[in-house]
């Protein structure tokens, strides 16, 4: 095994700032245009040369670390690798997102991160390249499976997504004989949202919807271990990341604050900042409490979950939500505007059918979701403890 010694960053790898183009001087291409938060769109022409290793520099996400196999384009609100040295491109990935290297902002309105700032700093590595890459080739086996699962679970809702609409705004739904409704002559009435199949009504979302938006708990109820709270940012990639997550005291949690526990297969939906961010609350969760600015949806018959996950990443519900919120600055909804709220009800027959094609679907879409939480929680813990040397990658 190689030798392990303190260098540098700038010995390792040379940054150099990204470079200017504006969203209007996009061209169409194929080359990933990398800003601060990742990539921002694609170019017909790049700065830099595949593999490499980007560093937002400047706004929200300062310090922010991305890595591109193919040729790209570096944004001006980054930092590049311009040179590596001859050190493996993804080893240096994976040892700068052990850091926090957003805490060497220059401190203006809006931080630029300097490459001056970040040369100077030193970490412990492996001297020769072949150990690099057996530390960094762990990770991206890592990565790689998280990657499938959620490509997986993406493809499993696209199609809940498809039999969604085909049955419920298209109104294709299998009829008695197995025949599409609405195009095999299925009979069409009339109602205050358009003609919808006979038998089934418009009614207001909370007849079919239990909802409950969060209590408001405040800094200084925080503890440092209890019962785990949800806010917005929690809200990630369809996930809930509650290892962000604070606490209150198990006190409060299970005495004033009791009726806002969560459950399994709850849906919970972000009111204000980006409105409609959603996931599904997992017994891996638990226990878990609600918060302000989200509300927890279930189904009042406790059994059409696969209707209401999807209802609620509707299109429909998802204008409704816009054009009834308020607020001047930041638009946000509440329990107010979603009473304001009449949606389709099918009828009890084709619901059930639903939930029973769908039902299997998302049971796999929170299987993958509990797999991908455990393989991210290995590739955190590893992280760390590999990139200093303290646990050594063996032949």
């Amino acid at each position: 095994m190689s030798k392990w010694e303190i260098c540098q960053l700038g010995e390792l790898v040379t940054f150099q700032r990204g470079h200017d183009l504006l969203i209007s001087q996009f061209k169409s291409g194929k080359c990933p245009v990398i800003g601060s938060s990742g990539i921002i769109g694609y170019h017909n022409k790049s700065t830099t040369k595949g593999p490499g290793v980007v560093i937002g520099r400047s706004g929200n996400s300062v310090g922010k670390v991305h890595y591109s196999n193919s040729d790209y384009w570096a944004h001006n609100t980054t930092l590049y690798v311009k040179s590596f040295h001859n050190t493996d491109p993804k080893f240096i990935y994976y040892l700068l997102t052990c850091y926090n290297l957003g805490r060497f902002e220059g401190g203006s309105a809006v931080p630029p991160l300097n490459r001056n700032h970040i040369h100077p700093l030193e970490f412990l590595v492996p001297t020769q390249r072949k150990e690099q890459e057996k530390v960094s080739s762990l990770f991206s086996s890592l990565d790689a499976k998280i990657a499938l699962l959620r490509k997986q679970s993406q493809t499993l809702e696209n199609i809940a997504q498809t039999l969604f609409k085909r049955w419920f705004v298209d109104f294709e739904f299998p009829h008695e004989d197995g025949k599409p409704y609405k195009s095999s002559g299925g009979k069409m009435v009339a109602s205050e949202l358009g003609e919808i199949p006979e038998g089934w009504s418009i009614e207001p979302l909370s007849i079919f919807l239990d909802f409950l938006e969060g209590p408001g708990i405040r800094n200084w109820q925080y503890t440092d271990y209890g019962i785990r709270f949800i806010n917005i940012r929690l809200i990630d990639n369809g996930d809930l990341d509650i290892h962000r997550a604070n606490y209150v005291s198990e006190e409060e949690a299970m005495g004033k604050y009791k009726h806002f526990l969560l459950e399994p297969k709850d849906m919970v939906v972000s009111t204000s900042g980006t409105l409609g961010r959603s996931a599904i609350v997992r017994k891996c969760h638990l226990p878990l409490l609600l918060n302000t600015s989200v509300i927890r949806f279930r189904p009042k018959d406790k059994n059409n979950y696969g209707f209401m996950y999807q209802y609620l990443n509707s299109r429909y519900f998802i204008d409704e939500l816009f054009s009834l919120a308020s607020g001047s600055v930041q638009l946000n909804f509440g329990p107010m505007h979603l009473n304001q709220i009449e949606m389709i009800i099918p009828s009890k027959v084709t619901l059930d059918r639903f939930q029973d094609v769908v039902s299997p679907v998302y049971e796999k879409i929170i299987a993958n979701l509990d797999k991908t939480q455990i393989l991210i929680k290995t590739r955190d813990t590893l992280l760390p403890k590999l990139m200093s040397g303290q646990i050594r990658v063996r032949s």
